[in-house]
């Protein structure tokens, strides 16, 4: 359902889409309804904001599943990658060793990955994901999607899982993609934001 807008569904063509979007996603429009955020539609859904267009990214922070507690603002002066995912989503999964896999190659070059877990009803299944993957940076436990929600509107559309978001240095919204990635389009959304002036 890449480049359908979720909120001109009709009532039921909703009902008839909600089983769907579990697997597949949906996305919003790049700017939003409101030019809000300053994305920029890039080439295969991977959007940016100019540093003087970024909005400041809201306080997202909470429970992790281990049982620790973290929040974006704990990472100020580095390179933030939000990944929003649950152990349920099918493109999740195909993304994952991915994600490890370029968390890896950047945590010594002043990137910190930051995962926020929805939709799933109990952690146990959200850790399981994990250790099926080799996942080792942190994740939030957000079953209701209460920290996706905080995002301004026209940011993401809190019914595409996965999501990834890049926030710069100053707390600021770099750049996202409302789909699975690859390490060479995770990548290409990563090092512009890391290569930016320190």
């Amino acid at each position: 359902m890449s480049g359908t807008t979720c909120r001109f569904l009709r009532p039921a063509a909703a009902l008839a889409a909600a089983g769907a979007l579990a697997l597949t996603g949906c996305t919003a429009d790049s700017a939003g309804a409101d030019g809000r955020a300053g994305f920029v539609a890039g080439k295969g859904g991977l959007d940016t904001a100019k540093p003087g267009a970024r909005d400041t990214a809201p306080e997202v922070g909470g429970t992790l599943l281990d049982g620790g507690r973290a929040s974006l603002a704990d990472y100020r002066g580095k390179v933030v990658v939000l990944n929003i995912w649950g152990s349920w989503c099918g493109p999740c999964r195909a993304e994952a060793k991915g994600l490890q896999e370029v968390w890896t190659k950047y945590q010594d070059q002043g990137v910190q990955f930051l995962g926020i877990n929805t939709r799933d009803a109990v952690p146990a299944n959200a850790v399981a994901f994990e250790k099926n993957f080799g996942v080792t940076y942190p994740s939030i436990f957000d079953p209701d999607g209460t920290q996706i929600l905080k995002f301004p509107k026209g940011t993401l559309n809190p019914q595409s899982i996965p999501t990834t978001i890049v926030v710069d240095r100053e707390g600021k919204l770099a750049a996202r993609a409302m789909r699975a990635l690859s390490t060479e389009d995770l990548e290409a959304l990563i090092k512009p934001v890391v290569d930016e002036a320190k």
